[in-house]
């Protein structure tokens, strides 16, 4: 796990709460550039960090993480409204010790124990189905003045709600033309 804040005696105060409460190996950072040489000698983890670091935002260092590391930012209610990247857990400031832990008790779990992939492997379709949702989306453009982009997410939408494939869903588009 890897602390980092702008202050390093911030960092430094998180590690001591985190090793009171049963989380050893913390390595504290004030930069992003001492996470991401840690994180790429690491097997995986969590970075908690600031909302900026010294040389860095912390979407950018986001970006730089190796795939095996979650991040947990620590900032202001406003900042965390800004968040835009979906996988990243927040938490308001200022911490309470309680919520810092349970909320890294929860990503520990995720993290040893990533959850089964709830949806098969997308397979490719085949040449033909592609050509039945294109005709599909032509007929939805002409008949109903949709743009090519309207008419993909209607066909999708209706996929989604009858749970047939998007090829099944163009084929009777088609057949009731």
């Amino acid at each position: 796990m890897i602390a980092a804040f702008p202050k390093l005696e911030d960092a430094k105060k998180i590690k001591n709460v985190l090793n009171r409460n049963g989380y050893n190996d913390i390595l504290a950072c004030n930069s992003a550039s001492q996470v991401i040489a840690a994180a790429n000698e690491s097997d995986g983890g969590i970075v908690l960090c600031g909302y900026k670091l010294a040389d860095m935002h912390y979407s950018e260092l986001y970006g730089y993480l190796p795939r095996d590391f979650r991040m947990l930012l620590a900032a202001s209610p406003a900042r965390i409204e800004e968040c835009p990247i979906g996988d990243i857990m927040c938490l308001s400031m200022p911490i309470h010790s309680h919520e810092l832990v349970s909320t890294l008790h929860a990503m520990m779990l995720e993290l040893t124990h990533p959850k089964k992939n709830s949806r098969p492997q997308k397979k490719r379709r085949s040449e033909k189905e592609e050509k039945i949702i294109r005709d599909a989306k032509a007929l939805l453009m002409e008949r109903n003045h949709l743009s090519e982009e309207e008419a993909h997410k209607y066909i999708q939408k209706l996929s989604m709600d009858s749970g047939n494939s998007m090829a099944e869903t163009a084929s009777m588009i088609l057949a009731f033309e």
